[in-house]
């Protein structure tokens, strides 16, 4: 069973020097640590990047009332997500290679995530398997499911899921085909990397990384080499990858899977009222607004900007759930503000993982937790459950009155 690793001697030393106060010093920290080729996937978006821009940027434009004189005393974060308890409404997004931005990543994140109270999503395209998480956590996590056109690889994923614990079931429906992101192409993206001169001087200079990942067998994506049909190692799960996601994914798809399943499922990837309203009349129990960090289509909305008509459009039918660039406890008060249950972060946790293990996911999650107690009062309210529009000076993204 793998045990948290001690952040590396230079981070210990810029930590030392330039106190981490924020995301943004985490993501400066994993910059400088993780294998250029894994940090740009982490923190790229597709074509232009428009949209992995306005997903941050767009939080912005939108101003909190600042309330005096108001009894701050007894603040309260706790809620629910899909019915489930959570010390603050904000779970850890699935993403994919997590374990290639610190060896055994997904294991680190999980635990960190099960002290702090919230939930942790495993991506399908994950470094630690299912069955790594759930022996080396003892704690049920979510599970992200995308949709491949082996369709008895997919059962069986499921089933492993169900073996395992997991207490909900992600469905992506945004992936079907993938967006170019220009930064993977030029990097030669592979796990592990490929032993081409660029990449060794990169690794040379990320020794900390090069050392942990040595002390860990968990280098490729474990919940397919092995499982999948033909794939037995990195090349030929390269070309099975390629062909694998399912451009015919539909409806139909969605209630097969949630038959299947038979648990709490959530929908990513929602963008549109039009999609939000299908989502609703397929049974499913939330729905996550998400245009998959930007990754996807270039040129859509930001997911703070399409929230609200989709909380519309929902009319309290189903749980709204959000993802898209948020990078402070304010975000998540924004996004509640809005309409929104409950929260996912992604890049905020990855680059604490990357600068400093399972500790830089706790500090990411307690700045989080800090931000948004300290501005929820600020903004007149002690608990997270009375957050609603209220506490908003100006939304430029709200609805027209009639």
């Amino acid at each position: 069973m793998p045990t948290a690793r001690p952040p590396s001697r230079l981070a210990k030393i810029l930590s030392r020097t330039s106190p981490v106060t924020c995301i943004e010093d985490l993501r400066v920290l994993a910059k400088r640590r993780v294998p250029r080729m894994f940090y740009d996937y982490a923190d790229s978006g597709s074509y232009t990047e428009g949209t992995y821009r306005a997903n941050s940027a767009d939080f912005a434009a939108i101003k909190l009332r600042q309330r005096v004189a108001v009894d701050m005393t007894n603040r309260t974060l706790a809620s629910t997500m899909i019915g489930q308890p959570v010390a603050m409404p904000v779970a850890l997004a699935p993403t994919g290679l997590t374990g290639m931005q610190h060896a055994d990543g997904e294991i680190l994140a999980a635990r960190a995530a099960a002290k702090a109270g919230v939930p942790f999503t495993l991506s399908t395209m994950s470094i630690c398997s299912i069955e790594d998480v759930a022996e080396a956590t003892g704690h049920p996590f979510w599970f992200q499911l995308y949709v491949m056109r082996d369709r008895d690889f997919i059962d069986r994923l499921i089933g492993r899921a169900q073996a395992a614990g997991c207490s909900a079931l992600v469905l992506t429906l945004d992936l079907q085909i993938l967006g170019q992101r220009h930064k993977d192409i030029k990097n030669g993206l592979s796990t592990p990397p490929k032993p081409t001169l660029r990449n060794m001087i990169n690794l040379a200079l990320k020794p900390y990384w090069c050392v942990s990942m040595l002390g860990t067998e968990r280098r490729t994506f474990r919940n397919i080499v092995g499982h999948a049909k033909g794939v037995s190692d990195l090349s030929s799960l390269s070309s099975w990858t390629a062909e694998q996601f399912d451009p015919s994914l539909n409806w139909d798809d969605v209630k097969r899977i949630k038959d299947r399943w038979g648990g709490k499922l959530i929908l990513k990837g929602i963008l549109d009222p039009e999609d939000a309203e299908m989502a609703v009349q397929s049974g499913a129990d939330a729905l996550i607004v998400s245009n998959h960090g930007g990754r996807q289509q270039d040129g859509a909305l930001s997911s703070i900007s399409a929230l609200p008509a989709i909380v519309e459009a929902v009319g309290g039918r189903m749980e709204v759930l959000f993802d898209g660039g948020i990078r402070s406890g304010q975000d998540v008060l924004k996004a509640l503000a809005l309409g929104a249950k409950g929260t996912f972060i992604g890049r905020a946790f990855l680059y604490g993982l990357g600068a400093l293990g399972e500790q830089g996911v706790t500090l990411a999650l307690d700045i989080i937790r800090k931000e948004l107690e300290v501005s929820m009062a600020m903004s007149g309210l002690r608990d997270v459950l009375d957050v609603d529009a209220r506490i908003l000076a100006r939304n430029p993204y709200a609805l027209p009155r009639t």
